[in-house]
């Protein structure tokens, strides 16, 4: 029970975005976003840091060091590589039509959603190690 409640978090932010860039689809695209792209990589940065989430959760409940280790490092590779092969396709793809504005969004939403991550965590450690 508390690992849903500390996951509330990222799936409201996930809403609140997604609501905002559905409601206010015209005035962002009005100065300048694709909403496209920011709905996508939201959903994306979205399911990764729940992915991840659980690989962290998962390394905490390990016997040992090296496997809290490897679910650190794990998480954080399969993260960083994904997150750079979902951009250099985009980028690849989008030669000379890349959205700036989006693509700096989204690069703020990860780092968001990496430290509503971090902080469940940390609320989770700490409640494990005091019951």
């Amino acid at each position: 029970m508390a690992v849903r409640k500390s996951l509330m978090p990222l799936f409201f932010l996930f809403v609140v975005i997604n609501s905002l860039a559905i409601v206010f689809r015209g005035k962002m695209t009005a100065i300048g976003f694709d909403t496209n792209v920011l709905l996508i990589g939201n959903f994306f940065l979205c399911a990764l840091t729940f992915f991840s989430f659980y690989m962290l959760y998962k390394g905490m409940k390990s016997a040992t060091t090296a496997g809290f280790l490897r679910s650190v490092y794990g998480s954080f590779m399969i993260k960083l590589l994904l997150v750079a092969l979902i951009v250099l396709g985009y980028a690849f793809l989008n030669k000379e039509n890349i959205n700036k504005p989006s693509l700096f969004t989204c690069m703020f939403l990860y780092l968001l959603y990496t430290f509503i991550e971090t902080r469940a965590l940390l609320k989770l450690s700490k409640k494990s190690t005091n019951a």
